[in-house]
């Protein structure tokens, strides 16, 4: 495995254009809930339990996904003259608790459906045709994908809800040697018993503690993902299906009307925009189109992503509510959360990681 190359595409993927902040996201949605103690199952070892996922073959189900976040970042206005639509969406899913439906039935027939207050926005993908829409403000996205989008691979322009499974996916590929694996307690998590697979990094120089995953029993699905910081005794993060149906929705759930009166925009996506398989709904690689401009410093759990003041994209840095988030140090600002810190330099640069201010700052005088 080239450990490097899987860590910087994580780590790309977990540093959005729209907001810093939303490093750790990783475009996931939670709420207050506890797994329950499960029945004793069959013992397996991590290397079966790994298998599982693998071998596992759920693509039709219907459930409800909830996610908390206990990063420490502050709670900041998102609406005001002073507040930037895109940081403040972003700083939203990391400083509240989210509830979405999520319906799927194969490669190119999914539906999201995120709760938020007084409001709702639907992701739908039918073959080819992706519609975003926000009650909010009763308008609505239509993109149609290029031909290859039927085979599964291509994935709408926007930052949409994972499930456990995509997340779960993410964390297993940047498994190196710097991660012992384990198997925790049993479960129940969604009224179904589960595993827990446990990644835990060897390095003490990373903010995460540990990395759990519930391995449904039967099918080998993962039911939830929850990320521990280190030296803290509530989850920093927590992505879990609260209930699950695993049998293809209804097809009429993948048809999508814009309401009557609704602002609707027309957009093509292009070629390029690529994902693996078996994650609709999720932006992907971008094959044919220029590399992000970046640095990789580390490995592993250690690995710190570098942007040069050229690839940050206009005004981010300027934003007030980023500015709220951040703190002065030396050589630039830090936004800190449990899990990830994002050090801003003077110059413009950006340096994001799980790991403490002293290594983004070396990494930056480095460059």
């Amino acid at each position: 495995m080239h450990e490097v190359s899987v860590m910087t595409k994580v780590w790309l993927r977990w540093l959005p254009a729209v907001a810093v902040p939303a490093a750790i996201a990783a475009g996931a949605l939670v709420g207050p809930f506890q797994a329950s103690a499960a029945a004793t199952l069959p013992i397996k070892t991590p290397e079966q339990l790994l298998a599982m996922v693998g071998a596992n073959t759920v693509k039709s189900l219907s459930g409800t996904l909830e996610q908390t976040s206990e990063l420490g970042l502050p709670q900041l206005p998102t609406t005001g003259p002073s507040s930037n639509a895109g940081v403040a969406s972003a700083l939203d899913l990391l400083t509240g608790p989210h509830t979405a439906r999520v319906y799927l039935a194969g490669p190119t027939d999914a539906r999201v459906q995120v709760m938020d207050q007084l409001a709702e926005r639907d992701v739908v993908r039918h073959g080819t045709d992706v519609w975003l829409y926000s009650s909010k403000d009763n308008s609505a996205t239509h993109e149609t994908l290029p031909a290859a989008g039927t085979d599964g691979r291509t994935a709408p322009s926007t930052p949409e809800l994972q499930t456990p499974d995509q997340l779960a996916q993410r964390m297993l590929a940047a498994i190196d040697p710097g991660t012992e694996v384990t198997v925790g307690q049993d479960t129940v998590v969604a009224g179904r018993s589960a595993y827990d697979l446990v990644l835990s990094p060897r390095s003490s120089d990373t903010l995460v503690g540990s990395v759990s995953i519930a391995v449904d029993s039967l099918t080998g699905l993962p039911l939830s993902v929850e990320v521990q910081a280190r030296g803290q005794d509530k989850p920093a993060f927590r992505l879990a299906f609260t209930d699950l149906i695993l049998q293809a929705p209804s097809a009429d759930l993948f048809t999508f009307t814009p309401p009557p009166g609704a602002n609707v925009t027309q957009r093509s996506l292009p070629q390029g925009d690529r994902l693996p398989p078996g994650q609709p709904g999720t932006p992907g690689e971008q094959s044919g189109s220029a590399a992000p401009q970046h640095t990789v410093s580390g490995t592993g759990w250690d690995t710190v992503i570098g942007l040069p003041a050229a690839a940050v994209p206009a005004g981010l840095t300027a934003s007030p509510l980023l500015a709220q988030a951040a703190r002065t140090v030396d050589g630039g600002r830090l936004v800190s959360t449990a899990l990830v810190n994002v050090l801003l330099t003077n110059d413009g640069r950006i340096f994001a990681g799980s790991v403490p201010l002293e290594l983004l700052q070396a990494a930056a005088a480095a460059r």
